[in-house]
């Protein structure tokens, strides 16, 4: 039997748009606070972080729309299903449903794309915002040198034409999925095979692959689109950046002084692990999520 990774955890299945339903669990009491996964992940990627925070608050933690037990919807033929936007809009659906009209988000990776678009569009909803490991979509894409676009290559791989990518990934899953979960990861051990199992039993779906895909191809044109609409605009709630000091992201960019061109109040810091730091070095976010979240 798959272990259930969120023990205690309410389960709810969430309509957010026609023929979109949202996975989420949720527990505790006391101030909200949305988690979202990025990828290759799912909501159990939280499972060190969330079960602890719901001791003082009242947490949820959903599958963003392509991955894990949510829908996966079709991309459209501007792969607009995937854009930031839509999968923002979910997760102010999933909290409303559950009775939260303002919270605070905590987004990892693609889950941290989600939050800072969340951030723009519904400036009403976001208390803080935590950011794991990522620097501005934009950003990101205007600064791509060959050193970047050699160590994040599934960025420019993801977003070729359909079918290209979802077939060559699915001629061996579970070799691609190990490759880029343990190429991310600087500390050994930290995704433990039951979780590893997790991730590759929603990766083995090939209606999830080529979600992914519909995701990153996204943020390379309709993403960048609404970003560009929006480059004057700036988040006001409460901005905490963490990255790994071993990662791509840290090691590339000044992590800090892109977010303060995005955000009007940003602290935050590096943490001695690479991509995954939920997962790598739980002790260490949850300090920094207890300060800053108060």
């Amino acid at each position: 039997m798959a272990r259930d990774f969120l023990p205690g955890f309410d389960r709810h299945r969430i309509e957010t748009a026609p023929g979109v339903t949202i996975h989420a669990r949720s527990a505790g009491s006391g101030p909200p606070v949305l988690l979202l996964h990025g990828h290759p992940q799912t909501l159990s990627t939280w499972l060190h972080v969330a079960p602890r925070l719901a001791g003082s608050r009242t947490v949820v933690a959903l599958d963003l729309r392509g991955y894990g037990d949510s829908s996966k919807p079709p991309g459209g033929e501007r792969h607009e299903g995937y854009a930031k936007r839509a999968m923002a809009a979910d997760a102010v659906a999933v909290m409303r449903a559950l009775g939260h009209g303002r919270f605070a988000v905590v987004g990892h990776d693609r889950g941290g794309r989600v939050a800072h678009r969340l951030a723009l569009d519904h400036p009403q909803s976001v208390e803080r915002i935590a950011l794991f490991d990522i620097a501005p979509t934009a950003t990101m894409y205007a600064r791509t040198d060959k050193a970047f676009a050699t160590r994040y290559f599934w960025w420019f791989f993801f977003i070729q034409p359909h079918p290209l990518p979802e077939t060559l990934i699915g001629a061996d899953p579970g070799y691609f999925l190990r490759h880029h979960v343990e190429g991310q990861s600087k500390t050994p051990g930290s995704t433990p095979p039951d979780l590893f199992a997790e991730y590759l039993r929603c990766y083995s779906d090939p209606a999830c692959r080529h979600a992914i895909c519909e995701d990153y191809r996204a943020a390379a044109g309709i993403d960048l689109e609404h970003d560009a609409a929006d480059a004057q605009a700036r988040v006001t709630a409460p901005l905490l950046a963490l990255w790994g000091a071993r990662g791509t992201v840290g090691q590339t960019y000044d992590v800090l002084e892109t977010w303060r061109e995005k955000a009007t109040a940003v602290s935050g810091r590096a943490l001695d692990c690479g991509h995954t730091l939920q997962e790598e070095r739980p002790d260490e976010v949850l300090s920094e999520l207890a300060a800053f979240l108060g």
